[in-house]
């Protein structure tokens, strides 16, 4: 089946990040916040860690995007990151949800059903954490998933037609669903970024940047993961181990041409749900 979206799309938006240069406010875990900020500069947007219960929703509506990570929700950052949604939904600002290690842990998985509700325009997490939101399983092992992408599909789907934001999975084969049946997948990538605290999580930061340049969710995420993926995969050819890896990506990031990322990228076409129940892959 033909594919909706190309490379080329792709690297446009890329292109917009680097002339428009957003301000993505992040509400994100303490374990990751100085890389996310140094991707998001990397890539050549700009970060805002605006993260305090009052600051939090006075801002969202000065963004161009908003990041909503529950990696470690305190009780002050729980009560931001709803009043950021909350603002952000009202100015009509697009944001990201990142439901870290949701399923497991009961004030996390609470938080982050509360956020779904408020109208994110993405939802990106791993496969376990994915299903675990849309209530098809019990969360991974911590932050990590135990399950594929592929597992997660159907639970994918079915959120994003629940909530209606597009929903990405990341794995060793990221996926995008819409609301729409829209399903794109996205080849590129490397292990190593399983290797570096906050490269999943960093990610959502970028999926904001893209998402405040275009008012396609699902194109925003595709286009971010495979900017991301494809900037791993020239780090890692420089990189000696995980530490290099770290600061080969942010290079990396500042370094991707958008002819880079048009000629490197390896999209695919995903069949709606109907048509793969009827076997017409």
């Amino acid at each position: 089946m033909a594919i909706r979206y190309t490379p080329e799309d792709c690297a446009h938006l890329l292109s917009a990040v680097r002339t428009q240069q957003p301000l993505i406010q992040c509400l994100t875990n303490a374990v990751v916040t100085n890389f996310t900020a140094n991707v998001l500069l990397a890539l050549g947007a700009a970060p805002a860690m605006v993260d305090i219960p009052g600051e939090a929703a006075e801002f969202a509506p000065v963004a161009s995007g908003v990041l909503v990570n529950l990696g470690t929700p305190t009780q002050s950052q729980r009560a931001a990151m709803v009043e950021a949604a909350e603002a952000a939904r009202a100015a009509g600002t697009p944001w990201v949800l990142d439901p870290v290690a949701v399923g497991a842990l009961s004030v996390r998985t609470a938080a982050a059903r509360t956020l779904a509700d408020l109208g994110p325009a993405i939802i990106r997490g791993n496969a376990s954490e994915i299903m675990a939101l849309a209530g098809a399983g019990t969360g991974g092992r911590g932050v990590d998933s135990t399950d594929t992408p592929a597992a997660a599909e159907a639970a994918a789907r079915s959120l994003a037609t629940a909530t209606g934001a597009a929903v990405a999975v990341s794995g060793a084969r990221d996926l995008v669903f819409g609301a729409d049946g829209t399903g794109v997948g996205i080849a590129n990538g490397h292990v190593l970024l399983t290797r570096v605290t906050g490269g999943g999580c960093a990610l959502g930061a970028v999926m904001a940047a893209f998402l405040a340049v275009t008012p396609d969710a699902v194109l925003a995420a595709a286009a971010a993961t495979g900017t991301y993926t494809v900037a791993a995969e020239r780090a890692a050819r420089l990189a000696s181990g995980p530490g290099s890896f770290a600061v080969a990506l942010l290079d990396e990031l500042a370094a991707v041409a958008p002819g880079d990322v048009a000629a490197a990228l390896r999209l695919q076409a995903l069949a709606p749900a109907a048509l793969q129940q009827q076997g017409a892959l």
